[in-house]
């Protein structure tokens, strides 16, 4: 299939998944993972009427966003981790980021623009048990939360991201988000963004409530050979 098909299977597949799940398709917000392919995808995606874009390095994310600077309407969302070195260059160039998953990542990406326009935030759950993954474990997600809400007033809380692990179900992993997703509104009460799924899970991502899908090699294609 070439990439006009992909992307209309992919969004009936996903049109599919919300209708079983007895949700609205238009509640949920696909964003394409463009990770290692030329901007010229993203300008044909762009005439696809694709206008969420995801990238997990803050090179390609900075180098794209200043390419397709005259491309209208495109959100851009971080969605790698995220060094704190990197923070002002991933603020200029994103609108979402889904990575915030320390104290030391929130204000770095405040004081990169503490009096600019709101920078929508998700914080990322760690759902295995190896503190080197990037993530914030569900029971600190709380203490995060608060001192995002009371250390960095540039930033705007919209809900939970997370990578299911491998060994474990998609469906029990996605359900353990959902619940973090709870205990984040009863903090905030609009933090209702979910980040989870991805090109091979998000079926079970829409069914536990997911609102934000970043779908990469199910739109794209194989990512190029990077040599």
């Amino acid at each position: 299939m070439d990439l006009t098909a992909r992307l209309a299977d992919l969004d009936a597949r996903i049109a599919d998944a919300a209708g079983t799940a007895g949700r609205d398709p238009s509640e949920i917000t696909r964003i394409v993972v463009t990770k290692f392919h030329p901007a010229s995808l993203v300008t044909d995606l762009h005439a696809l009427g694709v206008r969420d874009v995801g990238e997990n390095r803050q090179q390609e994310l900075s180098a794209k966003h200043a390419e397709l600077a005259a491309l209208p309407g495109l959100t851009w969302h971080f969605i790698g981790q995220l060094q704190t070195k990197k923070a002002r260059a991933v603020r200029v160039a994103a609108q979402a980021v889904h990575s915030v998953d320390r104290d030391r990542v929130a204000d770095a990406l405040h004081a990169a623009d503490p009096d600019g326009d709101p920078l929508d935030v998700l914080l990322q759950l760690n759902l295995t048990d190896d503190p080197g993954r990037g993530g914030v474990a569900p029971g600190r997600l709380e203490a995060l939360a608060t001192h995002v809400l009371q250390a960095c007033p540039s930033l705007r809380v919209r809900g939970v991201m997370a990578v299911a692990p491998l060994e474990e179900s998609p469906a029990a992993a996605f359900a353990r988000v959902a619940a973090a997703s709870d205990d984040l509104r009863r903090l905030i009460p609009d933090a209702r963004w979910i980040s989870a799924g991805m090109s091979g899970d998000f079926v079970d991502a829409i069914a536990a409530g997911a609102t934000h899908l970043r779908i990469g090699t199910a739109i794209t294609g194989p990512r190029p050979d990077r040599g």
